[in-house]
């Protein structure tokens, strides 16, 4: 028999949440429940969000992740180092870990913590198992500096200080492919250099928009994820068939910032699971490299509310026009970062595919307009208007939840602070008046680079690391067109069908 006094030794750093106080009494009232909970369990998943905003997990057996509680679990940095391709970005060999954390130098391990407020049981699993987000902390307790998650939640302590919260309504368009051969994998890659993607065919010819037809010919498909996506509480709002083949998009009911974030960490690898299963290839790339088919996007719904009482702060007084003083500034805020934030709302090369003249409802230029679909920022709402918010239409599926929607607050509050104006609505969205948006990934790293916001947003050293990491795959997609002697860089790319399409 085990002996079971050594598992202590097993995970983490003993007594770590106790230690550094990591936990308020909401989660710990939480974690006494998740106890009970594992009775029943074989495994539970501990999960973070990458800087790429992907999943990144182990699954505990159940008797051990009794320890996970106390002390944390221990996680290889190489998920903070990788850029999309794998390669290896960031130097953690190197003095300060390349990027001035002594304690990164080497690639140590860091320390996960789950969140008990997080947690769920997955229903998909043959395996009883379990699934919990944790937060990532260096070994002395402090929250890790290249950890997205907390730099949501320190947007998020802020707005609370000030009796602020901030509504999200999640708006994601994904597409349904079904698998091909079996859904075998051609060709394996390696570090920087990806495989073939899955063979796939469209599930449909779409290209009927909102086709109640289409839809319920995809519906016996999406009751899995369905029933998966309600089992795990996620306030699943609408879904409908969009333009492309196969093309969906889910609604979710508003949220806090942080449950939304939360949430849409859980939507994407879920439904990649649970469609695997049925012989399904959900895909969230913005613009796959499959003929005819249509850009995808990340559509964030956003409004301050009070803490306090939850009313919508953005309502501006009945037979007013728009908003109140404090949604037009922080409309205004949006406007003035809007440029720098594009690395973190299109973070891949392929998502500025959707920035080019052809597609008319995908916005190009820093300008704000109310009920314009070609908007990069849409208002919806007006005087009395208890619905009252701003829609950002420039993001795409693939982005990381935690750094787009601290990109989007983090604006909004300097605005406030400010008291940014935003200037007249627009008459059109892509008048060649107003300043143009990054149209690709180098543009946005650039406008990126200058922002001493998102510098003291993220701090130092994720704002150097996402450089880095972008600048890796950049790199890398420049190589590959000298390779091939591209001339004409103006269609979706065998690289980036590799690069994102399996990936996300």
């Amino acid at each position: 028999m085990p002996d079971d006094r050594y598992l202590a030794l097993t995970t983490g750093r003993a007594d770590f949440v106790a230690r550094h106080a990591l936990w308020s009494d909401d989660q710990h009232a939480a974690a006494a429940e998740m106890e009970t909970a594992l009775e029943s369990l074989d495994f539970v998943r501990v999960v973070f969000g990458d800087p790429h905003g992907l999943a990144r997990s182990k699954a505990v057996a159940a008797s051990t992740f009794r320890t996970v509680l106390r002390n944390g679990m221990d996680f290889s940095p190489g998920p903070f180092v990788f850029d999309t391709g794998h390669a290896v970005a960031i130097d953690f060999f190197a003095d300060g870990g390349g990027i001035g954390i002594d304690e990164l130098t080497g690639a140590g391990d860091f320390i996960v913590v789950p969140d008990p407020l997080t947690f769920r049981v997955l229903p998909h699993t043959i395996r009883r198992t379990g699934w919990v987000i944790g937060d990532e902390y260096l070994r002395d307790g402090s929250p890790h500096p290249l950890s997205s998650r907390a730099v949501l939640r320190r947007q998020r302590e802020l707005l609370i200080a000030r009796d602020l919260d901030y509504v999200v309504g999640l708006e994601v368009e994904w597409y349904l492919t079904r698998y091909a051969d079996g859904g075998r994998i051609g060709p394996i890659g390696g570090f920087g250099v990806q495989g073939t993607p899955p063979a796939v065919e469209p599930v449909d010819g779409g290209y009927q928009f909102n086709s109640d037809n289409l839809l319920d010919a995809l519906m016996p498909a999406l009751d899995p994820v369905i029933d998966a996506l309600t089992a795990l509480d996620l306030p699943l709002r609408t879904i409908e068939h969009e333009s492309g083949p196969g093309q969906l998009e889910f609604t979710f009911n508003p949220m806090n910032g942080l449950a939304a974030a939360d949430a849409m960490l859980l939507l994407r690898g879920i439904t990649k699971q649970v469609m695997a299963r049925s012989g399904y290839h959900a895909s969230f790339m913005a613009l796959p490299g499959l003929p005819g088919f249509d850009p995808s996007g990340w559509h964030l719904h956003q409004s301050l509310a009070e803490h306090s009482t939850g009313r919508n702060l953005f309502v501006a007084e009945p037979g007013e026009d728009v908003f109140s003083e404090l949604g037009m500034y922080y409309l205004g805020g949006l406007l003035e970062h809007a440029a720098a934030a594009s690395l973190l709302c299109v973070p891949t090369i392929n998502g500025y595919r959707r920035m080019q003249e052809g597609f008319s409802l995908s916005p190009d230029r820093i300008a704000w307009c109310t009920e314009n679909r070609g908007a990069f920022l849409r208002v919806l709402g007006g005087g009395g208007d208890p619905a009252s918010h701003i829609e950002n239409r420039i993001g795409e599926p693939t982005a990381n939840p935690y750094l787009y929607l601290a990109s989007q607050v983090s604006a909004g509050l300097d605005g406030i602070d400010h008291q940014l104006d935003p200037g007249p609505r627009a008459n059109s969205p892509h008048a060649h008046t107003a300043k143009i948006l990054p149209a690709t990934l180098t543009d946005a790293m650039m406008a990126f680079l200058a922002s001493s916001h998102y510098r003291a947003v993220l701090g130092d050293p994720l704002h150097s690391a996402m450089l880095r990491l972008k600048k890796s795959e950049q790199t890398r997609y420049e190589k590959w067109l000298a390779e091939v002697a591209v001339t004409q860089d103006d269609q979706v790319s065998e690289w980036e069908h590799r690069e994102y399409f399996a990936t996300y």
